[in-house]
């Protein structure tokens, strides 16, 4: 159980310490979007990308799990110290999260609300909103495992989306900010991380070859369900070095924490093959932008170069069950419940 926990907090901790790489990589690509549209609605300033959709996992969950029995969640202190008020939202990050960003850098809000927020209003839902949740994976399992919104529910929640935004706008202004909206999905960690490399009994019936075949076949069906429901602009992630992250470095990577070579060898494969799915359906689909989007490599080279981003970190190699975890002038997201693992801590200048 201990190793489960440690598995489902920290490996987010460390995707979100790296959101800014993240963000520019969304945000590069997001600008081969921006082809001139005139709005045949009243819309934000942003026309040519009237909402952001996301699903996924907790890279981009915005607070879905918060009302959830599941240790993937994050309604506590510390996070959300750097949010509006410095008040925990759900979000798995100190302040926003990489779609909050883009959606903001975009001009279309200051961030993308949770669908299951119990104070969305009705209007965030034209601007778009996140079914993303923590501990959610390609693979059904990984979901039970950690206790999270499978996306086959995420999708359901999408309908029901639509059925609220077509009750508001009507289904031709529905159709257009479906058509026009930017769709992103990201996930796959969970699967590789929480369970793969976590339960032998997986073993039994794949191996990494077939496992991440799966993942991204299962990843493709998703992109063909948003095809359907008549989204036309689609980001697909692939899985960052999850063999980098502190919780694989403390649990498999030996008495100095390296990354494990095996972790992110799976997470290179899942890549390749999703691209090659992604590639496919593009040519398909030639009247969609479907994009795969490589985080794997920007995320590997902040590691291992820091200094190339103007950042200096460093790993806090503790674990803690106090809720303070500031030593050494360093200041580190801790998780404050039964257990803590410290993660990257930047010098402070406190």
């Amino acid at each position: 159980m201990e190793r489960r926990r440690a598995l489902q907090h920290s490996f987010s901790y460390f995707c979100l310490s790296s959101s800014s790489i993240l963000y520019w990589c969304i945000f590069f690509l997001v600008l081969l979007f921006t082809s001139a549209t005139n709005a045949l609605v009243k819309l934000p300033e942003n026309t040519t990308i009237p909402a952001i959709i996301v699903f996924g996992d907790s890279i981009v969950d915005a607070g879905n799990n918060d009302d959830m029995i599941t240790e993937a969640r994050c309604d506590y202190p510390p996070y959300g110290i750097d949010f509006d008020g410095g008040v925990p939202t759900g979000r798995f990050s100190n302040g926003k999260v990489p779609t909050d960003m883009l959606a903001e850098e975009l001009g279309i809000k200051p961030y993308i609300p949770a669908y299951r927020d119990p104070n969305l209003k009705p209007e965030d839902l034209l601007t778009g909103v996140t079914f993303a949740s923590g501990g959610a994976g390609y693979v059904p399992l990984t979901t039970q495992i950690a206790g999270g919104i499978p996306l086959s529910q995420q999708l359901k929640y999408f309908e029901e989306y639509l059925e609220r935004l077509n009750g508001l706008v009507g289904d031709e202004r529905t159709k257009f900010i479906i058509k026009n909206s930017l769709f992103v999905i990201i996930c796959g960690s969970n699967d590789i991380a929480n369970d793969f490399f976590t339960f032998p009994t997986v073993w039994h019936q794949y191996d990494v070859a077939s496992f991440t075949a799966l993942m991204a076949d299962n990843a493709r069906s998703i992109a063909m369900k948003l095809y359907g429901y008549g989204a036309r602009r689609i980001l697909m992630f692939g899985a960052p070095p999850i063999g980098c992250v502190p919780s694989q470095r403390t649990v498999a990577g030996g008495p100095t924490r390296d990354c494990v070579v095996r972790f992110n060898d799976a997470s290179k494969l899942f890549n390749a093959k999703l691209s090659a799915n992604i590639d496919g359906l593009s040519r398909t689909l030639l009247d969609t932008t479907l994009i795969y989007i490589d985080i794997y490599n920007p995320l590997l080279d902040l590691i291992l170069n820091p200094h190339k981003y103007g950042g200096q970190f460093r790993m806090l190699r503790n674990r803690t069950n106090r809720s303070d975890c500031t030593m050494q002038q360093l200041y580190s997201c801790c998780v404050s419940r039964k257990i803590g693992l410290c993660v990257l801590g930047q010098f402070s200048s406190h």
